[in-house]
């Protein structure tokens, strides 16, 4: 507790800094279908869209399926569990094994 107080003074003493983040530019690939507005309205809360960008190339439906699980329980992302499945196709046709070769 000593030390958080130190450094609290130290912080006031040497001021505070200001930082400007870019602004996002990154967003989930649109599709026609209501997966991709899923998307939206779920993953978005708490990720990027880095995040599904990120991801590699070569994972399977079973990777995203295991990965948005893991969001719903036990992170506790709220969506309903009948979401689960367009979600699921919407990550793995756009960025996964099932996206179509250009």
């Amino acid at each position: 507790m000593k030390t958080f107080a130190i450094l609290l003074l130290l912080a006031g003493a040497a001021g505070v800094a200001e930082i400007t983040l870019p602004d996002e530019t990154a967003a989930y690939k649109p599709t026609l279908c209501q997966s991709h507005q899923l998307v939206l309205n779920n993953c978005l809360l708490c990720h990027l869209a880095q995040y599904a960008q990120v991801q590699p190339r070569s994972s399977p439906r079973s990777y995203w399926e295991a990965t948005v699980k893991k969001m719903k329980k036990p992170f506790g992302a709220q969506f309903a569990d009948e979401d689960i499945p367009a979600m699921v196709a919407y990550l793995a046709k756009v960025y996964g094994a099932e996206k179509p070769k250009p």
